[in-house]
């Protein structure tokens, strides 16, 4: 078998994501950071694994992969990971869980949007962008997190909490108050203290540690 080689920024949210999948799977693999913040990404080299100038990338199965929601229902459905249910109805909620996160929140906290908003001048700043906008998502996500499951969606981590994970650790970087969103937090900090999660955490992924 090849190896499974994923291409990685240790603060991205969307690789963060992936590397939740893989190690909640237990599925070994080799990192090969890309540094965004000194343009790596933009590296021809990089740009032939994808031409969007994005991480992650995952190589696995002979197949080259981007986009991290395409890549963990890839995982879910050759590993049976369990990260989506069943049942479409259920299907349909999970990922509108997910893409609250993957498709409202973190686009437009992406690092290339939020210092091209700052860089525009007025009374923009990096930290006041993040918080304005993480909140405004936690705000409508927090209602849609219904029941008593101990997860966004079921029993166990699914698609949608892999993609929080990664928001709550931006989140609680840019100093949004989380009193407000007690579920979010809770199903947060339930993952958070699962090993396999805890070892994709960036600062344990972050080279140099």
């Amino acid at each position: 078998m090849t190896d499974v080689i994923l291409y990685d920024y240790w603060r991205s949210s969307s690789a963060y994501r992936v590397r939740i999948g893989l190690n909640l799977i237990g599925l070994a693999y080799r990192s090969v950071p890309v540094d965004l913040t000194t343009g790596a990404q933009r590296d021809p080299k990089h740009l032939k694994a994808n031409p969007q100038g994005l991480v992650p990338v995952l190589d696995i199965d002979g197949l080259r992969l981007t986009q991290s929601l395409a890549i963990l229902e890839y995982l879910d459905e050759t590993r049976a990971a369990g990260f989506l249910p069943k049942l479409p109805a259920a299907r349909a909620r999970a990922r509108a869980l997910a893409c609250a996160v993957a498709m409202e929140i973190q686009p437009v906290c992406n690092l290339r949007v939020a210092q091209h908003a700052v860089s525009l001048g007025g009374s923009a700043t990096m930290a006041g962008w993040m918080r304005h906008f993480i909140t405004l998502g936690f705000q409508g996500l927090e209602p849609m997190l219904t029941g008593e499951t101990p997860f966004c969606h079921g029993t166990s981590p699914g698609l949608a909490d892999l993609c929080l994970v990664p928001q709550v650790y931006n989140a609680h970087r840019w100093g949004v108050d989380l009193a407000p969103f007690p579920r979010i937090a809770a199903i947060a900090a339930r993952m958070e203290a699962l090993p396999a999660i805890a070892a994709a955490h960036p600062d344990r992924v972050k080279p140099g540690t």
